[in-house]
């Protein structure tokens, strides 16, 4: 297993569960809630590391009760923590989650501190990314930053991953940065400016991303699975058949870029790494919560 390196926010994930997601100026009445721990980032590497991964996580948070409870999960989930900044004059961020009965969700996100996030974080931390082979981010962190955290990770030799959520600008020119771009087909339509809806609007999309410069474009596409497509290679990948199973969708894209990262870590073949992250992700789903729905890899190998 060689070393992962992940950039992204923590947030507090504040999530409430009704029948419906309200809709603007609705109120409905909720079943339950709970607090846990979320931010993309820190989702993937807390996936990542239940899959025995070694992660080390960059990221900046307030000294609170919520990076408490980010620092104690971290510890047991075995997540490195030397390069998390805390700032007390900053506030840990937070994420309000509204979860409908078929287990969709609707994310208002404030990153808090990780807001905060600059250039000079990813410079104190090139030692991480020199013994790093792969690089995972996300869209959460101020722009600019993660630009240059992936043009520094390429720099260092590491396999460059981002998940373009939640899908804001990229330059053109950037595109070429990223081994492996994965959005979802929301995000993609995001990019290229079209609907995305059969499996021929798919492929097409695929072969758009690669003109930009992506290496490997991975869409994912909830319950039907995941499409693949790089200059040699395109195919689809079934998702686990678990449709009465599902719980909360919330951290399943979370779970599928740890998991991939993980794959890609242990040197499996693209495909295969795609298919144990396909697992992993539906896994997640069958549990409430994002951080807390991850799956063990005993747990994984035992489904």
């Amino acid at each position: 297993m060689q070393f992962i390196c992940i950039f992204g926010v923590f947030v507090a994930d504040l999530c409430f569960y009704s029948e419906k997601i309200p809709i603007k100026g609705e109120t409905v009445l909720g079943k339950d809630h709970l607090v846990g721990p979320g931010g993309k980032g820190s989702n993937q590497a807390i996936a990542a590391a239940r899959l025995n991964g070694k992660v080390n996580f960059i990221t900046k948070m307030g000294e609170d009760s919520h990076a408490n409870m980010a620092f104690k999960i971290y510890k047991d989930a075995g997540v490195i923590t030397n390069s998390i900044t805390k700032d007390k004059n900053l506030s840990t961020g937070v994420a309000g989650i509204m979860i409908d009965n078929d287990g969709s969700n609707a994310i208002n996100i404030v990153p808090g501190a990780a807001a905060q996030l600059n250039n000079k974080d990813i410079d104190n931390n090139l030692e991480i990314l020199k013994k790093s082979k792969i690089f995972l981010t996300q869209m959460e962190t101020p722009d600019e930053v993660t630009i240059y955290s992936l043009k520094k990770a390429k720099e260092n030799n590491c396999l460059t991953i981002l998940n373009p959520a939640p899908a804001r600008k990229i330059n053109e020119e950037n595109f070429a940065l990223l081994d492996f771009f994965t959005p979802n087909e929301t995000e993609a339509e995001f990019y290229l400016k079209n609907k995305i809806t059969t499996e021929e609007d798919i492929k097409i999309a695929g072969r758009e991303f690669l003109k930009k410069g992506v290496k490997n474009i991975i869409i994912t596409l909830g319950e039907r699975g995941v499409y693949f497509a790089n200059e040699n290679d395109e195919y689809f990948i079934d998702a686990l058949k678990l449709k009465d199973q599902v719980v909360d969708t919330t951290g399943a894209g979370d779970a599928f870029n740890g998991a991939f990262a993980v794959g890609l870590a242990n040197d499996l073949k693209f495909k295969d790494a795609l298919i144990f992250a396909n697992k992993v992700a539906g896994i997640s789903t069958t549990r409430a919560g994002a951080a807390s729905s991850m799956p063990t890899f005993k747990e994984v190998n035992n489904y």
